[in-house]
């Protein structure tokens, strides 16, 4: 591993801790309403429904956090990481200029399967491509030593990854001693340096209120996360779009107020196509476009993949047979996903 590349990343900065950026009231009706109106304004179907579950594959941390991992299940996750389809697949409809960014933002595993997933992403050339994510800081209960838990940082980034998914001390949370939980990120944070991004997990079915995410958000914030991301995926609730909706709020003022732009990640309970189209509704409709890319928005899921390769053969093979009639003139659908390729080139 000594040929290993130390690329310095661009981070967050750690921002002094202000008591006044948790000020918040939240109305759980509210949100609740406007997150449903907002994810029920996409209907797609078609070209359009292709070219929004390969937008989604090209935001997945592609996961698997199981105790019965191995090398060769994670070099198979990592083979599926860069080649999700066969290149002639998208001869037909899709440029081949496209093809080499078919794949997904990341790969997701414990620090002890890291090396095995940089081995095999440096063996497909695409450790520039697809990142290396590591749950790391005592994954999924957080309920660990400090110093093992920062060691634990260091020893996944030592082995290969660019991206480290810290887990909050959730009783510091639910006791509300926000400057403690503020002051442990500042380590975590620090423990990654320039040479990984860091993603905070709220837990948030472990938090008790909104307002308590909101918070939580917030601290990890001003402790200089690039990311903030719903769940481990272990607890009984998972992403859901409120809890989204109140993370995205937290951005919002968070940018407002210090300029600073911190990413989204849903994870957990995110398994199908229609469940991806509507956190991007809801990102696209709240932070605007500029968010649907992986530098600002991640899936945390081990299942979309299944249905986003469903959903993408099922409708390639329903656009042939609309093409081997040929008295169908080009639908609208077939144009936007002609748009959307043209969109891909210019990124």
């Amino acid at each position: 591993m000594g040929s290993m590349d130390v690329k310095e990343l661009e981070v967050n900065k750690t921002l002094p801790f202000d008591p006044s950026l948790l000020k918040v009231n939240i109305s759980l009706r509210q949100v609740e309403e406007i997150a449903m109106t907002v994810s029920q304004r996409c209907h797609v179907s078609g070209a359009n429904e292709i070219a929004w579950a390969l937008r989604a594959l090209m935001l997945t941390d592609l996961t698997t956090l199981a105790g019965d991992d191995t090398a060769a299940n994670v070099r198979r996750l990592c083979l599926r990481a860069c080649y999700p389809f066969e290149p002639q697949f998208f001869d037909r409809f899709f440029d081949r200029a496209l093809i080499p960014e078919m794949h997904t933002a990341a790969v997701c595993v414990y620090p002890a399967r890291v090396k095995d997933a940089y081995t095999t992403l440096q063996q497909y050339d695409k450790l520039d491509k697809v990142a290396i994510a590591a749950v790391a800081t005592g994954f999924p209960t957080g309920q660990y030593g400090l110093q093992t838990r920062l060691q634990e940082i260091s020893h996944a980034i030592l082995a290969g990854a660019t991206e480290i998914d810290i887990v909050i001390n959730r009783q510091l949370a639910l006791v509300g001693d926000w400057e403690a939980m503020y002051n442990e990120v500042v380590l975590m944070r620090s423990a990654c340096g320039q040479r990984a991004h860091l993603k905070t997990i709220l837990a948030i079915g472990e938090l008790g209120t909104m307002e308590n995410v909101y918070k939580a958000a917030m601290v990890c914030m001003m402790a200089g996360a690039d990311f903030i991301k719903t769940s481990t995926g272990k607890e009984t609730v998972n992403a859901t779009l409120p809890v989204g909706l109140v993370m995205i709020f937290a951005i919002q003022e968070f940018k407002r107020r210090t300029c600073q732009i911190v990413g989204l990640k849903p994870a957990g309970g995110v398994k199908t196509v229609r469940d991806a189209i509507a956190w991007m509704t809801l990102v696209n409709e709240t932070l605007g476009i500029r968010w649907l890319r992986p530098e600002r928005f991640r899936f945390g899921a081990s299942g979309l993949l299944d249905d986003i390769e469903r959903v993408v053969r099922e409708g390639v093979k329903k656009l042939e047979e609309e093409e081997a009639q040929k008295t169908v003139p080009v639908s609208r659908e077939a144009a936007a996903a002609e748009t959307f390729c043209k969109e891909l080139r210019k990124k």
